[in-house]
């Protein structure tokens, strides 16, 4: 069986159980107060060009989300996401069970538009009654998208700017960024990302680690005082605290040295260009223009019959009667052969 299910189908690189195993038998500080993690921080800081930043460790994407969230809201804030976001379709609700409304903007392929943003936000202030109303707190994206597409440089500051406009921060999931990084052509690099965003995350766990992601807050207060204030007690109240925290710097630091992470994510992208490619070529229609290691597909269902029989993949939605949407996704760790047997198959 071939799998192309998701990007996190294996457990680590070769050189994060490296790093692990050597440091296994030293002592550290708990909770990621040693100088493992401080290194990992600086080196991190070093890369988004923000030497003030806090960086805090974290072990799974919706675990980050939610705590991030929930720490920069007030309790009648909602947050403001694509309706295909990953916070409002795929978290099983994690966003509203803290109390906080997820609010939705329509997409474009995956992404929010700044006008939208800006219409949608200013039509919430001019409302007389938005004092009883959940109140737009703050400003969600993903890069890549759930869709897997990325976007621009120019598209990140626009949406900042009607951010820092309205005085909310903006977020950015970043649990696949090193395939966004790593995609042919993008504009976008985590200097960018630092600039345009008061917190986002880098992750791991799809992109090399065993676990963890890496949240960067580059500016803790807001414009009324709200916002991420005392995150290491927010962690802690949120339950996302790791005692022991010194596994999540290990595997970061490994990942941020000698430009690891980015190196890695290029096969990610290489092999689902590929699989683009092939499909393309055979007549198949793709969902979206994606450059990252998601690739959305259109299959006829005996077709998608047919497949299953030999490889899996994902369920996405469906398209037609007749038509399913399926996406394969790749890793740092997809093996060109396991390409080549499903190019086969087509």
């Amino acid at each position: 069986m071939l799998h192309f299910d998701n990007d996190y189908l294996v457990g680590a690189h070769p050189r994060v159980l490296e790093a692990l195993c050597e440091d296994n038998g030293r002592e550290h500080t708990g909770y990621g107060l040693d100088d493992v993690c401080e290194h990992a921080v600086q080196r991190i800081r070093m890369e988004c060009g923000t030497p003030d930043a806090e960086v805090r460790f974290l072990v799974g994407g919706t675990q980050t989300n939610r705590t991030v969230i929930d720490s920069t809201l007030r309790p009648f804030e909602g947050v403001v996401s694509a309706e295909s976001g990953h916070i409002s379709v795929h978290e099983a609700g994690a966003i509203e069970s803290s109390g906080h409304k997820v609010l939705t903007l329509p997409h474009h392929e995956g992404r929010i538009d700044a006008d939208d943003l800006r219409s949608y936000l200013d039509a919430f202030e001019q409302d007389e009654n938005h004092d009883h109303m959940v109140r737009p707190g703050m400003v969600y994206v993903s890069h890549p998208t759930e869709f897997g597409t990325l976007y621009s440089s120019t598209e990140l500051h626009a949406i900042s700017a009607v951010c820092h406009d309205h005085g909310i921060p903006l977020y950015l999931d970043g649990a696949r960024l090193g395939y966004g990084l790593a995609a042919e052509g993008t504009d976008v690099t985590l200097k960018t990302i630092a600039e345009c965003c008061d917190v986002f995350y880098i992750g791991g766990t799809k992109v090399g680690a065993l676990f963890g992601e890496a949240v960067v807050v580059t500016r803790p207060h807001r414009r009324d005082g709200f916002g991420i204030d005392g995150f290491f007690t927010q962690i802690k109240l949120n339950g996302a605290l790791l005692a022991k925290g010194w596994l999540l710097g290990l595997q970061f630091n490994t990942l941020f040295t000698d430009g690891l992470y980015v190196d890695i994510a290029r096969n990610g992208v290489e092999q689902a260009m590929r699989i683009r490619r092939g499909f393309t070529e055979k007549g198949y229609r793709r969902l979206y223009d994606s450059p990252t290691n998601q690739q959305f597909l259109i299959l006829d269902d005996a077709t998608l019959s047919r497949l299953r029989k030999d490889v899996s993949f994902s369920f996405w939605e469906k398209y037609d009667d007749d038509h399913t949407i399926v996406r394969f996704a790749t890793s740092w760790a997809t093996r060109p052969q396991d390409v080549d047997a499903l190019l086969e198959l087509i």
